[in-house]
């Protein structure tokens, strides 16, 4: 349940990011977003454990720098896997990193809102 809400997450900081910035499209295909939200989810959730192990090191000695630029792998690797994705150039994938982070954030946000609201209903149903 957790990655599908992580995969409609991605779904959608992925088509803000696009509609925002020039350089990153993925042809008007939705069919082509939602793979590409597919392996972006896959690939933060499988290949950025272990860049993040392999890149403690940088990322302490930086104060976390680096784990921005692990981010931006990601994307680079989506871009690279899906044929018609194109993250764009370097400043495009530095902007649509941040982009996908705050989409994300708010997404996560809301949901965390929404399931306390649920708990607390559920709470006070349970002591009528």
């Amino acid at each position: 349940m957790e990655l599908l809400a992580r995969f409609v997450g991605n779904l959608a900081a992925l088509w803000v990011a696009s509609e925002l910035l020039d350089g990153m499209t993925y042809g008007d295909s939705f069919g082509v977003l939602v793979l590409a939200a597919a392996v972006f989810t896959l690939v933060n959730w499988l290949i950025k454990p272990i860049v993040t192990i392999l890149s403690l090191p940088l990322i302490i000695l930086t104060l976390g720098v680096a784990y921005f630029f692990v981010n931006m792998l990601m994307l680079v690797v989506t871009d690279w896997v899906v044929g018609d994705f194109e993250a764009g150039p370097f400043w495009t994938v530095v902007a649509a990193t941040v982009i996908v982070w705050a989409v994300n954030l708010v997404i996560g946000a809301a949901a965390h809102d929404w399931s306390r609201y649920g708990e607390k209903r559920r709470r006070s149903a349970e002591r009528r």
